[in-house]
């Protein structure tokens, strides 16, 4: 049986070239992050499992729970065609569960696409404004790509920040110094 991100894969496919086509890259991608985050809640699934519930039924269910959760601009809302299509279709096949992966699958093709990469900063204070912008502008030289920054702040890592762009990981916190140093003399 394949797993979550194969099954993902061709849907994401499918639902990214429609989106790329109508020029709706960023409606359809908040619309997957919405429908990935509702169906990566247990009860949701719990319930679209019931037997005693068809797919029409299921479909009415998940169509009014993203129109409630997005507003009248979800593709998933039942005011899409492409939208509603992609619904049924997952329906049919018993996929719904496999939204978060579709979601992860779709924003990384709009990311190449965009030339775009998603970096987190997790730093044990919160950076000021000019540290950002020099550290996406640096990023920028380094990637080769536009960065979409997040910060996070974690008191644990003491001082210093951990980056991560992509497969890309850049650990500067004193944390991981301290570590490698304690690995150092334990060996």
């Amino acid at each position: 049986m394949a797993d979550n991100n194969t099954t993902a894969r061709p849907y994401a496919r499918a639902i990214f070239r429609v989106a790329q086509a109508e020029n709706a890259l960023a409606r359809v991608s908040a619309s997957l992050a919405v429908a990935g985050d509702i169906m990566n809640d247990g009860t949701v699934a719990k319930f679209l499992a019931n037997p005693a519930l068809d797919n029409e039924a299921r479909l009415k269910f998940l169509t009014g729970l993203f129109r409630d959760a997005e507003g009248e601009d979800s593709i998933f809302g039942g005011s899409n065609e492409h939208g509603t299509n992609a619904l049924k279709l997952l329906l049919e096949y018993g996929r719904v569960d496999v939204f978060p992966q579709i979601a992860e699958h779709f924003e990384a093709m709009r990311a190449r696409v965009e030339n775009t990469v998603d970096v987190t900063i997790t730093s044990a204070t919160a950076l000021r404004p000019e540290q950002q912008d020099a550290m996406v502008t640096a990023l920028r030289k380094r990637l080769g790509r536009d960065v979409n920054l997040k910060t996070v702040i974690d008191e644990n890592l003491i001082a210093g920040a951990v980056i991560r762009a992509g497969d890309v990981v850049i650990d500067g916190s004193v944390r991981a110094k301290l570590e490698g140093l304690s690995n150092a003399l334990t060996s």
